[in-house]
């Protein structure tokens, strides 16, 4: 049996108006205890780009960017046991607290879905029809081969959530 791995705690606070959703955090995440910590995932590169914010590397300063557009992050997974990185592999997971993490922070006003594990596993948690908009977008993992620009042209759906 695969050794059972955890998500991370949620970064979300008061100000947050909207979520984004991983699946669990992938080997390099985890060795790392970052979120999005494998140098190839986009992740970073399209919240920075998004923003017209100066990328860096420094890990707290990438927190503080999320806190400054009010995203908040987290993952759908609590626990699973994984061989590798990839969503497919995922055995025996449990969720975390989803609906109750919302209720605790009600000015998040949408989720984002940071793939379709997360997509799928959310439905399963919360419904599909939700009280709040919930939108699937391309993964950015690097073993999700689509364009940086296709997967940034649809992260700009953000947008539309943090900037009123």
């Amino acid at each position: 049996m695969e050794n059972r791995i955890s998500s991370f705690p949620p970064f979300i606070d008061d100000q947050s108006k909207i979520l984004i959703l991983g699946s669990i955090p992938g080997v390099k995440s985890l060795e790392k205890q970052q979120y999005y910590a494998h140098p190839q995932n986009k992740f970073w590169k399209i919240i920075f780009e998004l923003f017209n914010e100066e990328f860096t590397e420094n890990y707290p300063e990438r927190v503080k960017t999320l806190t400054k557009h009010h995203i908040a992050i987290w993952d759908v997974i609590d626990s699973c046991e994984r061989k590798g990185s990839l969503d497919s592999e995922i055995k025996n997971e449990e969720a975390n607290q989803i609906g109750e993490l919302l209720e605790q922070y009600p000015n998040v006003k949408a989720i984002f879905c940071n793939g379709g594990k997360s997509y799928k596993n959310l439905q399963k948690i919360l419904g599909k029809n939700y009280k709040l908009p919930t939108i699937l977008l391309p993964s950015t993992s690097p073993l999700h081969t689509v364009s940086f620009e296709k997967k940034y042209e649809e992260w700009k759906a953000i947008l539309n959530f943090v900037q009123k």
